[in-house]
């Protein structure tokens, strides 16, 4: 992860005038001067698949109230963006063309026209009618057989309450702030706390997650991540910095466990080419994020108190509309994922494909099957096949270097 610094402090770094906190030796999102002081906070970050990630979704980093309120804001759209697109998936098997509706590049061009208010949020949904309409009339009339559909409108009664839950949780947060006495600030940031769990409670409701092909389940469970950040964030609120470092270690735990849910259950035919590139981007994107604030976090319980203060009363920076216009261009062209996928394809079997996503996110999976692999490679005398070699190489590999022996082993089966 590669910290941006506005461009000012991206000079003074250069010069040596500036110095990048490290934690660990791991970069965090703050620079301080040659006496020790913080100067700036970082407005973005570059991922390993060289994205940029902008300022307001660094969610928890920047100390400042007013930075949280815009990444709950940011959070709000997201969530609005991918529950409007349950509307075209629907719950039982997805179309290729539905699910090609709503894509990952798809759904970051709604999400900005959502943040530029070309669309409009109307009870956490879109007209989705209205946003594809250049889309062609088959999706058109897919999204009408979905509307139709009894199991699917019990669902958006479900999201719909849920999504107002997440609203009016945001507003009393925004009000609680304002308010002088600390005693009753914190009580009224905790009730918002206890309407973020009731709006969980309906996302992670057994009813809309069973039974629905797993591009759906991905969608209804984004959204959940998405609360569960805000939930973080009331903790941040009432700088309770350890319940903020517990909660960001669950968030990544539920991730990973329902990434590789998804994955595993998924059709190879009809879902991977949507699910590989949506994957991919939660992994470097999303999980990223996540890491790092929890990153920052454990780092900023280790400040004294004089140091904590000096940055809470740091300023955010006037340089993120500059990094969030980079962000609204990357959204605007086709993702970086999109290429990875294509590169898999000629390189890997499909079953080779998904299981190199469950490699990607299931580390002490791939421990086994690097395991695994080294000790058939030994069999062989293939001495390339080390577990030092294998660590650097792509899950793709480690998958298809698998299945290899599998064949062989006779133990793999075409699924």
């Amino acid at each position: 992860m590669i910290y941006i610094f506005p461009p000012l402090i991206q000079q003074g770094i250069a010069s040596g005038k500036y110095f990048p906190v490290l934690s660990n030796g791991v970069p965090l999102s703050m620079v301080r001067d040659a006496s020790g002081r913080f100067v700036a906070h970082a407005v973005g970050m570059f991922n390993d698949n060289g994205d940029i990630l902008s300022g307001s979704s660094i969610t928890g980093i920047q100390v400042p109230g007013s930075a949280i309120f815009q990444s709950l804001q940011g959070l709000s759209t997201s969530v609005a963006t991918l529950q409007a697109t349950t509307a075209v998936i629907g719950v039982g098997t997805a179309v290729t063309a539905a699910l090609t509706a709503v894509n990952l590049w798809q759904t970051l061009k709604l999400r900005q026209d959502v943040k530029q208010m070309r669309l409009e949020v109307q009870d956490g949904f879109l007209d989705m009618k209205k946003a594809l309409a250049d889309q062609g009339s088959e999706i058109i009339q897919h999204i009408q057989l979905v509307a139709a559909d009894v199991e699917f409108r019990n669902h958006r009664t479900i999201l719909v309450r849920a999504y107002g839950l997440f609203q009016q949780a945001i507003a009393r947060l925004k009000i609680a702030v304002s308010i002088q006495d600390l005693s009753l600030r914190y009580d009224e940031i905790t009730a918002a706390r206890g309407m973020l769990f009731d709006a969980l409670a309906d996302y992670r409701n057994d009813q809309i997650l069973d039974n629905v092909c797993s591009a759906a389940r991905l969608r209804r469970q984004e959204c959940a991540w998405a609360i569960e950040q805000a939930i973080a964030m009331t903790y941040q609120l009432q700088g309770e910095l350890s319940a903020v470092c517990d909660h960001l270690s669950h968030i990544q735990q539920v991730m990973r466990k329902d990434m590789v849910s998804v994955v595993a259950s998924c059709s190879i035919d009809s879902e991977l080419g949507f699910l590989f590139p949506e994957i991919t981007r939660i992994y470097h994107h999303d999980l990223a994020l996540v890491e790092a604030w929890q990153n920052h976090t454990s780092w900023q319980k280790s400040l004294p108190p004089s140091e904590l203060k000096q940055l809470q009363e740091l300023p955010g920076s006037d340089a993120m509309s500059e990094v969030e216009d980079q962000d609204v261009s990357i959204a605007l062209n086709k993702p970086v994922e999109y290429q990875i996928y294509n590169d898999a394809q000629t390189q890997s079997h499909p079953i080779a494909i998904r299981d190199g996503l469950l490699l990607m996110i299931d580390a002490g999976l791939r421990g086994r099957q690097e395991d695994y692999i080294t000790q058939r490679a030994a069999n062989k005398g293939w001495n390339a096949l080390t577990k030092q070699n294998l660590q650097a190489a792509s899950p793709w590999n480690i998958a298809n270097l698998s299945i290899y022996f599998k064949v062989e082993d006779q133990e793999f089966e075409y699924q």
